[in-house]
């Protein structure tokens, strides 16, 4: 399927060279009746609180008609769009990953931002009112800084995607149990270590580390240690170096002792293991932050057999801190009538700065929304309020989300940087089934050759 996708975007690539090229500037809405297509993954709550703000919307722009459809999931998506752009209909806005929009501009079909951002021009809404047709100094300094910088990180320095709901990676921890034995939450990897051995002597029977993304382990690893991963400008591959090898081979040392599993080598998410009342279980699980509720054990006489803590996953450097930042952003394909964008750009505009919308949104969801000032408005500080391990789950995460925005990063984006993605996850689990009888460095060495041979190859595509 990535092949063919790749050929139609390449098709459409070549097409477009005989064709004139979209202006890349910004006009201003004019408020021309304009129907525009958005595409996403949103679920029947969702796309009902979706319908509310598109009314509200339109009291400010009534002949902008927002059709909007929900495409799979997030690859769905992202495929449909592939196999339209060379036909020329593809949507006006959709949900997008950053490799999704490196593929995309195979065909050169998504549209640049940054004129849109900075444009002082007026527009006139129905009620006689004006608003900057940009994003205002305030604005853009709401958003929260690591996920605004993720639609820039194509190698040119452009903005491609404003952010519209985020997840990340967050620690949830056993606190029933770290309390009762006097544990400490590790804040780096080396005190986790040390807790590993801790709980082992205190329950042998015991996994106490299940971590779902060894894709995410992998780079935000690299991130920490300030090791080469990827880069958006060739070579594009950077991470065939010693010192991943070595973390790695820490790691794999882990799993070989019995302190930590992956949802690959377990065979399911980690979240069962954490909230298992089994003989076996975990007492700590890194996962997303939008699924807290499934870290959240099932009730038992109405009551909860253990509260749940959630912290920031460990850091190799306190002074560098790095956590993930995943979730959909927006997009907005290129269209030959100058009017269709510039009435999406308000649209995305509208969604990623309204804090109302963001707020519901992120309670609705379980994301965290994109703007700081959400935690101005009184129905979502009285949400972050409520924040506990039992019932409110949900809001704890999100409060821990916020509270480490400054360490957010993402990671450099190309047409094969989903390929790296998941080629990095299959290289750990690799390594972490190197038995202790065989050559471990040899077989790690051999492990990342192969690994960079198949990014390469999908790169050559």
């Amino acid at each position: 399927m990535k092949k063919l996708v790749s050929l139609l975007l390449l098709l459409a690539m070549l097409l477009s060279l005989g064709s004139v090229a979209v202006a890349e500037d910004a006009p201003v809405y004019d408020g021309s009746e304009v129907t525009i297509i958005f595409y996403h993954t949103m679920d029947a709550a969702k796309r009902e609180l979706l319908d509310s703000y598109i009314a509200e919307f339109n009291t400010l722009y009534p002949n902008i008609h927002i059709v909007h459809s929900q495409i799979g999931g997030y690859d769905d998506v992202r495929d449909q769009i592939a196999k339209e752009i060379p036909e020329g209909i593809q949507p006006n806005i959709a949900y997008c990953y950053p490799d999704h929009v490196a593929l995309y501009n195979l065909a050169k079909a998504v549209q640049t931002l940054d004129a849109y951002i900075d444009s002082e021009a007026q527009v006139t809404r129905a009620d006689g009112t004006t608003e900057t047709f940009g994003l205002t100094a305030e604005q853009k300094a709401d958003f929260i800084e690591g996920y605004y910088n993720e639609g820039k990180q194509f190698g040119d320095g452009l903005m491609y995607a404003l952010p519209f709901s985020k997840s990340t990676e967050v620690l949830y921890y056993n606190k029933t149990f770290f309390d009762a034995n006097n544990l400490t939450v590790p804040t780096t990897w080396d005190e986790m270590e040390q807790l590993f051995e801790q709980i082992v002597a205190i329950d042998p029977m015991s996994i106490p580390l299940g971590y779902d993304s060894e894709s995410n382990w992998f780079i935000t690893m690299c991130e920490q240690l300030k090791i080469p991963y990827t880069s958006a400008t060739a070579p594009h591959i950077l991470f065939d170096n010693d010192d991943c090898k070595a973390f790695v081979k820490r790691f794999r040392d882990w799993y070989q002792n019995g302190y930590v599993t992956t949802q690959t080598l377990h065979g399911g998410y980690t979240s069962g293991l954490f909230v298992s009342t089994s003989e076996i279980k975990s007492y700590m699980s890194i996962g997303s932050s939008a699924g807290a509720t499934h870290q959240r054990p099932a009730k038992e006489n109405g009551e909860y057999p253990f509260e749940v803590g959630i912290a920031t996953i460990p850091q190799a450097d306190l002074n560098n801190k790095k956590v993930i930042s995943q979730g959909p952003s927006l997009c907005i394909l290129k269209d030959t009538n100058p009017q269709e964008v510039a009435a999406s750009w308000l649209f995305v505009k509208f969604m990623t700065t309204n804090v109302a919308f963001q707020a519901e949104f992120s309670m609705n969801s379980g994301y965290v929304p994109v703007i700081k000032s959400v935690t101005n408005n009184e129905v979502y500080a009285n949400f972050i309020e409520s924040a506990n391990g039992g019932d409110y789950i949900a809001a704890l995460s999100t409060k821990v989300c916020l509270e480490q925005a400054d360490a957010y990063y993402t990671s450099p984006a190309f047409n094969g940087s989903s390929t790296a993605r998941s080629q990095v996850g299959a290289l750990l689990t690799k390594c972490f089934n190197v038995a202790d009888t065989e050559d471990v460095d040899a077989k790690i060495n051999e492990a990342f050759a192969d690994t960079i041979a198949e990014c390469e190859y999908a790169i050559g595509w």
